[in-house]
This record gives structure tokens, sequence and C-alpha cells, in this order.
């Protein structure tokens, strides 16, 4: 597993941005965050040892995970990011994007049905962006779909928008005034991909989380044990 951001920064663009982490993160280190840039790593794929093997091992790279590969901004540098993806078909590329309805506008002209190599991540929190976003998504050409929905901020119905899905992955919110996750909301997208076979995983609790009408308060380092600890996740 690798980790590749060819740029930083990102803005905020829907509802499930209000405690982003990135712009946490870059708040306590004083950084603007808005301020989209490129990195020392835009050429990290393609880079070499003075043995000739690439830096980055085979495998799962995960791309743009402290900013957005469809951002407006990095539109005059994402076709050099295509041409490196496509050089190494020994790994797959997976991105999530809060920015699905730019993704035609975004793709390189040979993209065709999609890349072998590319799974893209469809993000969204509620039911208004679900039938936004995964109305659109549904009809894109991309060979590895799968939906984000974290944070998960209310009951949201997928289910007809699952066909072709590979994974449903679920989370709630990491913040001290976080909105609260539902376990029920969690169990119902659950029962919906279950129906569907589509593979569910559940990521991580809400700092605030509701189980059986009872408030917890969570502290960020568990979270995600305690999501594992649930043992729900379901493989078709």
């Amino acid at each position: 597993m690798a980790m590749w951001n060819p740029w930083r920064g990102c803005r905020k663009c829907s509802e499930g941005c209000l405690y982003c982490y990135i712009h946490k993160g870059d708040l306590k280190r004083g950084i603007n965050t808005v301020e989209i840039v490129k990195t020392k790593d835009f050429a990290k794929p393609v880079e070499t040892k003075k043995n000739g093997e690439y830096k980055i091992k085979s495998g799962i790279v995960y791309l743009c995970f402290s900013t957005d590969f469809l951002i407006e901004e990095a539109d005059g540098w994402r076709n050099d990011c295509w041409q490196m993806i496509k050089q190494r078909q020994d790994c797959t590329f997976l991105f999530l994007t809060k920015r699905i309805d730019r993704f035609m506008d975004c793709i390189p002209d040979d993209w065709g049905k999609g890349y072998e190599n590319v799974v893209v991540c469809c993000t969204i929190e509620n039911q208004k962006n679900a039938d936004y976003k995964l109305g659109i998504f549904k009809k894109l050409p991309i060979k590895h779909k799968c939906i984000t929905a974290q944070p998960l901020i209310e009951p949201i119905n997928l289910e007809k928008y699952l066909d072709g899905i590979e994974l449903v992955v679920v989370g709630g919110e990491s913040d001290r005034n976080a909105r609260p996750l539902d376990y029920d909301w969690v169990l119902d997208i659950r029962e919906q991909c279950i129906h569907k076979k589509v593979n569910f995983e559940f990521r991580q609790c809400g700092t605030h989380f509701i189980k059986d009408g009872k408030n917890y308060t969570i502290q960020i380092k568990d979270l995600t044990k305690q999501a594992k600890l649930a043992n729900i996740n379901y493989s078709k």
C-alpha cells in the first residue's frame, strides 16, 4: 500500500466537508488549505532507485487522499498523472472524490470504458448528495466503482444505485463537534448491500455515536477499532 499526493490543498464543497481532517490538520500547521499546489511527490509513481526499480512497489496506490483528484485547480496537471497511471499497470490507483460531476471533463482521450487499474470512489454523506452524485456515477464509464458514505450524517437509501458497485464504505464524523452517527443507519445500508450482493465495510464509528437509543462519545483513536469490533463487514 502506497500514498501518492501529486498536489495538496482542497476547498470545501459539500455538507460532508464541515469538519474535514485536511483543513483541521493544515490549520494546526499554519497552512492555507485552499491554496492548491503541486507537491514534491508529483512524479512519485515513476521515480526509480539506482538499480532501476520503481520506488513505489506494485500494489494499491491511494491517490489524492489529502485533496481531490478532480479539483478544478489541478486541471492543468492531471493529464501527466494519467500518463503515469498508464505506465504503472502493475499498480491499482484508488481515489475518492466529492466532485464526480466533473469526471467526464477530467479523463484522458483514451479512457474509453475506463482504465483497468483505476478504482473511483464517489463520496456522499446525505440523501440529497446521494441522489445527485450517484445518479451521475452510475452512468459513468468506470470499470471499478465504490461508494464512500463518510461522514454519514443521516439515513440514506442507496439500493437503486448499487448495480455495478464493488464496495460500499460507511463511517462517522471525527470531531468534538461532530454530527452524530446512528448505528441503525449503518445497519440499514449494510442490509441494502447484502440484498444487492455488494461488499460492505464499516470503516469507523463517529465521535458521537448512537446505538440502541443511547449516546456515546468515542475517542478519535478508537473510532476504527470500535467499528472493527462490531464485526459487521460483508463480503459477497
